[in-house]
């Protein structure tokens, strides 16, 4: 199973990642060739406590994909040495071309297009505390990001529509995706994102208004969230901020994630 992107998986897959995620760690033999690139400090602690319980031994291959050499090259001296790959790399295009040479699995922890592993946490928690996912209304906050476009991969997937709120440049053809320039229609839960570098418009830093006018939702801010940026204020001070207990869900997913890519059933 490679994991780049969700609409690499399917919904079977997903929903037996979310299920696997409430069961007991299946042991797993072999190593982890693990490269990340930047700090990503929750998702690099999750993946390390996932390897950790589910015995598997990891060995830091620093800037995997920022070398000259060719990636079929790399997968082919590399492949022997290792059961999968988690790789946190900005070029994506690279990053498929690593995955599309080896034999193994590769999980993408984070690229500039997509963030997978953080999305099904998100959708897991969603599905599991708050509505089924298949009837809640999910809301995007703000300009299309790797986050978001994970979001958009996800609402084709499970065939479920979500909503996103932007500027209408950031607006685009995606299946069961609603564009919206204004805070327009309820929602069960808001998702935000950090603004990408070439973004700044103070009309999208997310208000307690905002809030009100979209029914009060749960709000669930992408780490590391900016107050100034995407959001207006402390959103810990709001009554329906998830944040903090939602992200414990990284871990059993993430494990879920490493099972599922070794080929793992669901057992109880």
């Amino acid at each position: 199973m490679q994991l780049l992107d969700i609409d690499d998986l399917s919904a079977t897959d997903v929903r037996a990642i979310w299920a696997m995620a409430t069961t007991r760690p299946v042991p797993l033999s072999g190593a982890v060739g693990w490269s990340f690139e930047g700090n990503g400090i929750r998702t690099r602690t999750t993946f390390i406590e996932a390897f950790r319980e589910l015995g598997l031994a990891y060995t830091e291959l620093p800037n995997l994909l920022k070398t000259n050499e060719r990636p079929s090259d790399l997968a082919a001296y590399l492949d022997p040495f290792y059961a999968m790959y988690v790789v946190r790399e900005s070029n994506h295009a690279r990053l498929r071309a690593f995955a599309a040479a080896s034999s193994r699995p590769v999980i993408n922890a984070m690229s500039s297009a997509a963030h997978p592993c953080e999305v099904l946490s998100d959708a897991h928690y969603i599905d599991a505390k708050i509505r089924p996912i298949e009837h809640a209304k999910v809301g995007l906050w703000g300009p299309t990001t790797n986050v978001f476009q994970s979001w958009h991969a996800l609402a084709s997937v499970l065939d479920i529509q979500i909503t996103h709120f932007c500027n209408a440049e950031c607006h685009s053809e995606r299946r069961q995706v609603v564009f919206k320039v204004s805070p327009s229609d309820t929602v069960d839960v808001l998702i935000t994102d950090s603004w990408p570098n070439d973004f700044h418009d103070p009309a999208w830093s997310l208000t307690r208004e905002h809030l009100e006018r979209l029914g009060n939702p749960k709000l669930l801010p992408t780490p590391p969230f900016s107050i100034g940026q995407e959001v207006s204020f402390d959103p810990s001070t709001y009554a329906g901020f998830v944040g903090y207990q939602q992200k414990r869900v990284l871990l059993p997913v993430q494990r879920a994630i490493l099972m599922r890519a070794a080929g793992c059933s669901r057992r109880a």
